[in-house]
């Protein structure tokens, strides 16, 4: 077994709501649960108890939650859960009255709003009013071209008070981009910016907005707030009305349509990036247990809390954090380029708000390490007990980094699951060690495992990472696939009748997790299979080398290895260097690792998110199609993939 990181203390695990809720297990049940492994096994073998029992520890707000709470328990895609339940997610989130700040909501400006639980509350109600005025309904389909502020939240929790369908995208998004999502699902209401900033720079969106609400039928109203100026002129974009125009109404309390269980919530999409993005819907009911699981349990999140997520709005984390409200949590809300106006923004900002659960991408903390950042000793981070990352694997060396310098004494969850779940399957877990390159567990309820090619569990190799029984945030399916074939085809087409994920996966003899890529990007040369992540982690290692992306290029009746460098600014890739990072990855992986073409570009493409599209680049260097550009934040960079004399040779 391999050393951990960093271990919570008996004093420390005794504290946290897992703890408490193995106690209350073991009392009310009759057994004995020493450690994470016993809970684990036993929610699996008795998910009833385990939903029922996190539904009543919660408190969950519902006009009634019924008897029954798993039907068809066997059927994967097909199992309904708590079928006799009506609730609103809204209620949950807005359960909080008082003038304890719900939301903080920062900007690369400078900018800095606060709400507390009251304003947040009478926002809604507000804004709720409106909309219902509108003929906003159960159903009907809210979306937001939002920066990640305050309005983004009220506006969510506005349509889904109403039961209507709330669907977001960040205000970078391209006109084709948008359409290519909203397009799909007809929004009634649209709320958007004026505008956002990047770097400094601030991006008017109205022209963009015009094009967008002409484009979609059916759309009654676009609702605008300024984000860059005060009072923006609206006059060119169809049917738009100003966001304090429609706020100016005198509700002040919400009837909260109580629906069922599996009344659909939010619609999220896939990146998109090989064609047009599959419009995922997630019900209110596994989004708002699945959250409240991963918040309190996991992560340990209670009204103490300040919560903070580095997202946008068309991520989903954004709902991820959103949640938060729902265990009382302050919600730190930041919109920007993360290393603006400083190259430390955003552990300036966990300073000054106290924040104690800060969370970002795996990309993040490498590109902190590669600046030289050292957050523990310029920053008072007291407050600070646990650091979030996901969005891709966390590397070995940047674990090294954030116990090195951020903060020795935190936990250290790298967790993993996606769009398509809305949640994760694999996450930290404040009773365990924290171990170099590992997720600590696999999610309570979920039964992750890892399976071969031909449907059997893998331990100490890897394999496809698959979820072999229902759990609450299981999609309720595509939009506009009606029989469910693209919704199937998607994650039950592998293995029938066992969700596999698309993820590249190794269950430790810790029992932790490490995901070492997509499965769809992993490389074969030989024979052999590669995630791209075991070569990533060692290219961080390489000081001159700012980021990397690899794929497999079929060469010959075989795969070769061929990987992308970004350097730092000034510095040129030579013969030295490129040795130097084939014998990094030599020396630490295997010579199967080790790439046959080590090439330098400008740049690398990446989707909105901010997610490498290795799939898209592989596309590129065989000269196939990119079917959506729009999905990428930079489509330009693909330009520098095509018909490299390098790979023809």
């Amino acid at each position: 077994m391999a050393e951990p990181l960093w271990q919570p203390s008996p004093e420390a695990i005794e504290t946290t709501r897992l703890a408490a809720l193995m106690r209350r297990l073991e009392r009310r049940h009759g057994i004995e649960l020493p450690d994470y492994a016993a809970l684990h096994a036993w929610s699996l073998a008795h998910p009833d108890a385990f939903w029922t029992q996190l539904w009543d520890d919660a408190d969950i707000i519902a006009e009634r939650r019924g008897e029954r709470v798993l039907e068809r328990p066997d059927a994967m895609p097909g199992a309904h859960w708590f079928p006799d339940a009506r609730l609103n997610v809204a209620e949950n989130l807005l359960r909080r009255r008082d003038a304890h700040p719900a939301l903080i909501a920062r900007d690369e400006r400078g900018r800095r709003r606060e709400l507390s639980h009251a304003q947040l509350y009478r926002s809604v109600a507000a804004l709720a009013a409106a909309l219902q005025e509108l003929g906003v309904g159960p159903g009907d389909r809210v979306a937001g071209i939002v920066p990640n502020g305050e309005h983004a939240v009220i506006a969510m929790l506005a349509a889904t008070s109403l039961g209507a369908i709330w669907s977001s995208c960040s205000p970078d998004f391209g006109v084709q981009g948008v359409l290519d999502r909203f397009g799909q699902i007809g929004p009634r209401v649209l709320i958007a910016a004026d505008g956002y900033t990047w770097h400094g720079k601030a991006i008017d969106i109205r022209p963009r907005l015009a094009e967008i609400a002409g484009a979609i039928d059916g759309l009654a109203r676009v609702v605008v707030y300024p984000f860059l100026d005060d009072a923006p002129e609206l006059g060119d974009i169809p049917g738009a009305v100003a966001w304090d125009d429609v706020l100016d109404h005198d509700a002040t309390e919400i009837a909260f349509a109580a629906l069922p269980f599996d009344h659909p919530l939010y619609l999220l999409y896939s990146s998109g990036t090989t064609g047009t993005p599959k419009a995922i819907l997630h019900s209110a009911g596994g989004t708002l247990l699945q959250h409240l699981k991963e918040h309190r349990l996991h992560t340990d999140i209670g009204p103490g809390d300040v919560l903070f997520y580095y997202t946008t709005c068309g991520w989903m984390m954004w709902n991820w954090l959103v949640s938060g409200l729902a265990s009382g949590a302050t919600l730190v809300l930041f919109d920007g380029a993360p290393f603006a106006p400083s190259p430390d923004a955003l552990w300036a900002m966990a300073e000054r708000e106290g924040v104690t659960v800060f969370g970002t991408s795996a990309r993040y903390l490498a590109a902190c390490e590669k600046q030289g950042l050292r957050p523990g000793r310029d920053h008072d981070l007291s407050a600070l007990r646990a650091v979030l990352s996901t969005g891709s694997a966390l590397s070995h060396a940047s674990f090294d980094y954030v116990y090195r310098d951020i903060k020795a004494d935190l936990m250290l969850a790298s967790i993993s699951g996606g769009t398509d779940i809305v949640s994760c399957f694999a996450l930290g877990c404040p009773i365990r060690p924290v171990h170099r390159g590992q997720i600590q567990c696999r999610g309570l309820a979920m039964a992750v495992d890892v399976f071969d090619d031909d449907g059997r569990p893998l331990r100490g190799d890897k394999g496809e990472l698959v979820c072999t029984r229902p759990f609450p945030s299981m999609p309720l399916g595509f939009w506009n696939d009606p029989g469910g074939e693209r919704y199937h085809d998607a994650y039950f087409s592998t293995f029938p009748g066992v969700w596999a994920h698309g993820d590249y996966a190794e269950i430790t003899p810790e029992d932790g997790l490490i995901i070492h890529g997509r499965s769809d990007a992993v490389l074969n040369p030989g024979g052999v299979r590669i995630g791209t992540a075991e070569i990533y982690r060692q290219v961080e290692k390489v000081e001159e080398v700012l980021e990397s992306l690899c794929i497999g290029q079929e060469w010959r009746d075989d795969i070769r290895v061929v990987l992308f460098v970004r350097l730092r600014p000034g510095l040129s890739l030579d013969d030295a260097l490129r040795e130097r990072i084939r014998e990094t990855i030599r020396a630490n992986a295997t010579p199967r690792h080790v790439p046959t073409k080590i090439l330098q570009v400008e740049d690398l493409p990446r989707t909105l998110s901010g997610k490498l599209v290795e799939l898209a680049v592989r596309h590129v260097v065989h000269g196939r199609p990119v079917r959506n550009r729009d999905a990428l934040a930079n489509p330009e960079a693909l330009s520098l993939f095509e018909d490299l004399p390098e790979l023809r040779k």
